[in-house]
């Protein structure tokens, strides 16, 4: 029996002639519409400049691109996935948003780590990534405005709540704009020199190797594992080695043109980090909302209580609810909240006044969009 697949028929080579035609037509309107799309984000830009006397033209509006993309997924008929279209759209919209003006990023770095990938998956490939050595420094430098936003990470769903950026909002006046929640794979990554059968010793942030702890010790139990600042340090370093390896994600393979040798070797499959996008800019209602507050509590029996009773009593879904220690004297208690809203709606107003009536201190860090990707 034959493997070669059977030929075409004259009827089968005149109906492919004719769908290949209809795609031919098809993407001339497509084409013809992106371009459309991209001249009323001209026009956009013209009216903003205008009407701000050129300075201080708001372009970019996290609200607007909640709804538009959330619309796109409840709107999408198929036979493309409701993420999938939506990711098309996102960056039809970071090109568009180019031509107005083109935005700066700034993100934990170096480049090649996983919220550089949060940064292009939130804001698309046409955003203008720039990379900082610590997570204090990307709210310095958009605080600065040297960036029009940052990104930085709040949670992943192994390791839990990463302090530093908490305790950095504290003292900062920087407003939470959005989140982009990640799902993290781990890959096994070689250089160009690397022998594969002679891996003596394995780079990789300490946070990834210890999520990677079962597939290594079940595959490369005696090799080496040396902790590193980031996964993009590890794959840096493995470009010139021949007996390592680095664990770290697509992004970084990517950049330092690695092999991937091994992929998905995370020990946890739904492992996921949740980031967020800031800003100096208050975020305006989107329909799908989430509210982030710091409060100080006094030292006192039922503290607690208090904080937690406006939530119930107004019928506001409180979703987070974290303790940090306090960073001065007066401040004993310290406590990081996110609810299901917008700090504009009514019952928002009610419970952040009762909780100011009791606490030492309420921050309103931002209302900002659900993430939408």
């Amino acid at each position: 029996m034959s493997d070669k697949p059977e030929s075409l028929t004259q009827a089968d080579e005149s109906a492919l002639m004719q769908l290949r035609e209809e795609i031919d037509r098809l993407d001339t309107e497509i084409l013809a519409l992106i371009s459309k799309r991209a001249n009323c984000a001209m026009k956009v830009a013209e009216v903003k400049m205008k009407a701000s006397g050129n300075a201080g033209a708001v372009f970019y509006r996290p609200e607007r691109e909640a709804q538009v993309l959330t619309s796109v997924m409840d709107r999408n008929p198929g036979p493309l996935g409701n993420e999938d279209m939506a990711k098309l759209f996102r960056e039809i919209m970071s090109a568009c948003l180019a031509l107005e003006k083109p935005m700066e990023v700034a993100y934990l770095g170096p480049e090649g780590t996983f919220t550089q990938q949060a940064a292009l998956k939130h804001f698309g490939q046409w955003v203008k990534t720039k990379p900082m050595p610590a997570i204090d420094e990307v709210f310095r430098e958009v605080e600065a405005g040297a960036c029009n936003y940052g990104v930085v990470p709040v949670e992943n769903s192994s390791e839990g709540i990463v302090n530093h950026t908490l305790d950095t909002f504290i003292t900062s006046n920087i407003k939470i704009c959005g989140e982009v929640e990640l799902r993290i794979h781990h890959h096994l990554l070689a250089g160009p020199n690397t022998k594969h059968d002679k891996i003596s010793r394995i780079y990789s942030h300490q946070q990834s190797l210890a999520q990677c702890r079962k597939w290594l010790d079940a595959h490369m139990p005696h090799a080496e594992r040396i902790a590193v600042s980031s996964n993009a340090e590890a794959a840096k370093r493995v470009q010139g080695e021949w007996n390592s390896a680095a664990i770290a994600g697509e992004l970084a393979a990517s950049l330092y043109d690695l092999e991937i040798v091994e992929s998905k070797i995370e020990d946890s499959p739904d492992n996921s980090t949740r980031f967020l996008i800031i800003g100096t800019e208050q975020v305006g209602p989107s329909s799908e909302d989430k509210t982030s507050l710091v409060v100080s509590m006094r030292n006192e029996p039922g503290a607690l209580y208090h904080l937690l009773k406006p939530f119930n009593e107004f019928g506001v879904d409180m979703t987070r609810l974290e303790t940090r220690p306090s960073m001065t004297g007066n401040w004993t208690y310290v406590f990081f909240i996110d609810f299901a809203g917008h700090c504009e709606d009514e019952s928002a107003i009610k419970v952040i006044n009762a909780i100011r009536e009791t606490a030492v201190d309420v921050k309103v860090l931002g209302s900002y969009p659900k993430g939408v990707l």
